[in-house]
């Protein structure tokens, strides 16, 4: 019973020191106020000798908490309040060393602790004590503390240079979706923060130096002021003074040092302390031993030390006895590692060789990549101004407004395989265009009306092949004064980017992408979309109309007019090109705006009646659809004389735009669109009643 009457009241106990102590947490800020306030009343007031007992010893058992702390750290961001920990912990020392001096002066006594150290520590004898404690401060100030600051210094710089690199790394993992947008911001904040702590470990190192400079002229003080109390005021002799102020000084110096040399120690473990996944002991001592052989050349190297004549032998021999012993049970221990491992990696290479889920995670791909060579880096740093990670952003707007589809996220890596200012345009894994750029020049390209030759570095435009010549930034105000259009790496990519994705836009448009097209139409026209589909076409009939109409750089943002089309004309055909002609004549206005110039007017060329019968009566009915067969031979003919057609016109400043009948329209640009993929073909039911047609060119085969 008395045992079981025991538990409440321990536990009881235990509980209201938890409760004391989570109220101490709470108001921790008003703690650390009322601390700093009675250090500072320290300097001022006078305290009694067991009172500076206690405080000192409150000192010591800080500076071994800290120096452990520091230990056990893994990563030097786990211990951030250490600057200003340092300097709370020096104020304190400051203050307890000012109430001592005072002790000292006044009374020739200090409190047990100090003439322990003076009587016990250095055995009664001053001038060992005073050559214990300069051999103390020359070790804190000159090795520890300057090698500290030293290192807080640099480590400072560097963090401070390494921030970009850091930024852009983060970026680019996000753009590449290996994190998430809370983990960059995670990893942001962390940086951001490391650079503050080293920042502030520069300049707390400068509190440790100044602390053992206080310490010794603090000492300095205390003795030749002690000379003068005791022989003036006390009546003391000359050795007599000199041993009992220089005890109490040399005691009172050494209480101080030695956790100055504490907190000094702990400040180069924090600042030398990189970032692992165990503490500063289990690292030293798995890196110290992780080499047998290392091991054995050192104990060979002691016991020929032992055998050398007028040294001991035996502290050599139980040394290199030690150290060999050590190295046969390492050896032995990664032995048996290596084996276990090798069994391992055997036992997950089977495992992963049968793991349908270990092939399944190779098989996606990414819509649309850029790989970048890292001499292209910085063109997707966040803080520069228009860099490429905006354009693309601009670029996916852009043609949504044109095309009416949204393109999908497009990832940027860089890739080491790739020359450094090489970049290269993927979709879904395949190379569609690659191009070259120098980050710090600027693109000028000649439009017809520059004059003058341009100094730099020959290339070609990527978008569209143009003669391009690579200039330097001092270079640029120059060349647009000659009439050079002038334009900077980014927007070199983003024009690129810009045409490959409407080159390719059939492509890009998956079932997928239709499906969400269709779904955002019915949330405001749900009968035209459940008229449609699946009642009269299928999800992939109109992913084929809507592919053909992309193919010749129709935007179908307006989907209403594209779905009552379809539903209209499905009911009598399913064929995905009769119905996309169809569609285009219901686009008719959108074409006609695409083409015409401010004058209202589209510049056509036409085709001569006789050839354009010629082309009727070759029209044929196939798998592929409706095409024209011809002889090889005629078909060159009319490939050359709508080139030469197309040439005039441009030469005279109008887009090659060619106008037949809808009966041929679709075969007639089969039958065009390799050798002249930038011609555009128009049928006369796809212009606007409002808009006036202009002939000013007819391609007939019997020219030249």
């Amino acid at each position: 019973m008395a045992v079981n009457a025991a538990r409440p009241a321990v536990s009881g106990r235990g509980g209201a020191f938890q409760a004391v102590l989570s109220r101490i947490l709470q108001h921790s800020d008003v703690a650390l106020a009322v601390g700093l306030m009675v250090i500072l009343a320290m300097m001022v007031i006078p305290l009694p000798p067991a009172v500076l007992d206690v405080l000192i010893s409150l000192n010591i058992a800080m500076a071994v908490t800290i120096l452990l702390m520091s230990m056990y750290a893994k990563e030097p961001l786990e211990f951030s309040v250490f600057p200003s920990l340092l300097l709370v912990v020096t104020l304190f020392r400051l203050a307890l060393n000012v109430s001592s001096t005072r002790l000292i002066l006044l009374h020739a006594d200090a409190g047990e602790v100090i003439r322990a150290f003076g009587q016990f520590v250095v055995g009664g004898n001053y001038v060992i004590g005073v050559v214990v404690f300069l051999i103390l401060t020359v070790i804190q100030f000159v090795v520890i503390t300057n090698g500290a600051g030293r290192v807080a210094e640099v480590a400072a710089r560097f963090t401070l240079d390494a921030m970009p690199g850091k930024q852009m790394s983060i970026d680019a993992d996000l753009n590449a979706g290996l994190i998430t947008e809370d983990e960059a911001r995670r990893r942001r904040r962390a940086i951001e923060e490391e650079a503050d702590f080293y920042g502030a470990m520069d300049g707390a190192s400068k509190f440790v130096k100044g602390d053992a400079i206080a310490g010794i002229v603090i000492v300095l003080v205390n003795i030749f002021g002690g000379f003068a109390v005791g022989m003036l005021q006390q009546g003391l002799t000359l050795q007599e003074s000199l041993r009992t102020f220089t005890l109490l000084t040399v005691g009172d110096g050494l209480v101080s040092q030695i956790p100055a040399l504490l907190i000094s120690t702990a400040t180069g473990i924090i600042i030398t302390r990189t970032a692992s996944e165990q503490t500063l002991g289990h690292d030293m001592f798995r890196q110290l031993v992780s080499n047998p052989k290392a091991l054995f050349v050192v104990s060979g190297m002691v016991a020929a030390l032992g055998v050398v004549p007028g040294l001991p032998h035996v502290p050599f021999f139980i040394i290199a006895a030690g150290t060999a012993g050590v190295a046969f049970f390492l050896r032995q221990s990664l032995k048996e590692q290596a084996a276990l491992a090798v069994v391992e990696a055997s036992e997950r290479a089977k495992e992963e060789a049968s793991s349908v889920d270990s092939v399944v995670q190779l098989l996606p791909l990414d819509p649309m990549e850029i790989e970048i060579g890292y001499g292209l880096i910085p063109l997707v740093d966040e803080d520069q101004p228009g860099n490429l990670l905006n354009r693309i952003t601009m670029i996916r707007r852009q043609v949504a407004l044109e095309l009416g589809i949204v393109v999908p996220t497009i990832r940027i890596r860089d890739n080491l395989q790739l020359s450094p200012n090489t970049y290269v345009v993927k979709l879904r894994g395949i190379e569609i265009g690659r191009g070259e750029l120098l980050a710090n020049h600027w693109l000028a390209m000649n439009a017809g009306l520059a004059e003058g030759e341009l100094d730099g570095i020959p290339t070609t435009e990527p978008a569209f092949g143009l003669p391009a010549t690579w200039i330097t930034a001092a270079q640029k105000e120059r060349a647009e004064m000659q009439g050079y259009t002038v334009v900077d790496p980014p927007s070199v990519v983003a024009t690129h980017l810009s045409e490959l994705i409407k080159r390719h836009a059939p492509n890009i448009l998956s079932r997928q992408d239709v499906q969400s097209l269709l779904n955002t139409l019915k949330a405001d026209y749900p009968a035209v979309v459940e008229e449609l589909v699946p009642n009269l076409l299928t999800l992939g009939d109109v992913q084929k109309v809507l592919q053909n109409l992309l193919a010749e750089r129709i935007s179908v943002r307006d989907l209403v007019t594209i779905c009552e089309t379809l539903a209209s004309y499905a009911r009598y055909t399913k064929d995905p090109e009769m119905l996309t002609e169809y569609v285009r004549q219901a686009l008719s206005r959108s074409i006609s705006a695409q083409h015409k110039d401010a004058q209202n007017v589209i510049r056509v060329m036409t085709l001569n009646p006789a050839l354009e019968q010629l082309l009727a009566n070759a029209l044929q009915q196939s798998e592929q659809g409706m095409n024209i067969v011809l002889e090889p031979g005629l078909s060159q003919r009319i490939l050359q004389a709508t080139a030469r057609q197309m040439e005039a016109m441009a030469a005279a400043g109008h887009m090659p735009v060619l106008l037949c009948s809808a009966r041929i329209r679709r075969a007639f640009k089969k039958l065009v669109e390799r050798a002249l993929p930038n011609l555009t073909v128009l049928s006369f039911s796809e212009i606007s009643q409002d808009v006036e047609v202009q002939s000013v060119a007819v391609v007939d085969i019997d020219e030249g």
